[in-house]
């Protein structure tokens, strides 16, 4: 009967002690940690919360993921990005879409995006314009300049809506061959525009008694990736492509658009939580 006893308590203790490593094992202590937080944020969709206007993931597709908006890829593909997948450019090669309304209405702005490109050794090359169907030059136009040199380039900004503002100074450091953070802010409340790269200012420009912006009825199209007279068929008045310019051949991802201007800190960590997937 001792015999019995002893066996059984032993197998009531091999039981217990197999049930308690068990729970171990499903212990994580991650779930124990406090979340990832920096200048208060702890995930993307926390930044800029409620002015979201324009969001293009370039994840196997060219949709606006804000307002459902189904862009065109013309000779371009898409390749691994600064988070899953980017457009990847090509010569004679950009995304259009017709311009949501929510961008159209715009007053104050971030435009934020990632950029992989090299070079610019054939023409300017424009990541973003905001077309503009009877002028030269786009509503909104983001191009580096030519001249650029192995280490720098010049980002230029140019705003045709109720007056003409060109923003002519954002010199970018090592801009090649590597992801970049770029981002442009306008602020109606005191009409600057500010250029950022990589959540840093390095140039601004206020015009003074622009206010809010006020965008054209022709301005009807977003393009990634060249100047809206590069376009087949050409918009605007240029009634053609031009000889200086060209396209981007590098990649771009996550291009995100606010009703707003971020700030610094906001700018900032969104990089963060970006490159951390959050």
């Amino acid at each position: 009967m001792k015999k019995i006893f002893i066996n059984n308590s032993l197998l009531l203790l091999l039981a217990c002690g197999t049930l308690l490593t068990s729970c171990y094992k499903s212990f994580d202590p991650k779930s124990y940690q406090p979340p990832f937080t920096i200048n208060g944020y702890t995930s993307v969709a926390e930044i800029g919360q409620g002015s979201l206007v324009g969001y293009w993931a370039f994840d196997g597709s060219y949709i606006d993921s804000v307002s459902n908006t189904s862009a065109t890829g013309v000779a371009t593909s898409f390749a691994p990005g600064f988070k899953g997948q980017a457009f990847q450019g090509a010569n004679n090669g950009y995304v259009i879409s017709a311009l949501p309304n929510a961008i159209k209405n715009l007053k104050s702005f971030t435009i934020d995006y990632w950029i992989n490109s090299p070079q610019n050794t054939n023409g300017i090359v424009a990541p973003v314009v905001i077309s503009r169907d009877d002028q030269f030059w786009g509503s909104l136009d983001m191009f580096f300049e030519n001249g650029s040199t192995a280490t720098s380039a010049n980002l230029k900004i140019h705003f045709n809506g109720q007056s003409e503002v060109w923003f002519t100074n954002g010199i970018l450091t090592n801009p090649w061959n590597s992801w970049q953070n770029i981002a442009l802010t306008y602020n109606a409340t005191n009409s600057t525009f500010t250029l950022y790269q990589g959540g840093t200012a390095i140039a601004s420009q206020t015009a003074t008694g622009l206010g809010n912006l006020v965008f054209p009825s022709t301005a009807t199209k977003i393009i990634f990736g060249t100047e809206q007279f590069q376009c087949s068929p050409s918009i605007g008045t240029a009634g053609g492509s031009q000889g200086w310019a060209s396209y981007l051949t590098g990649q771009m991802d996550e291009v995100r658009i606010y009703s707003k201007a971020l700030s610094a800190t906001e700018l900032q960590a969104l990089i963060v939580l970006q490159g951390k997937g959050k």
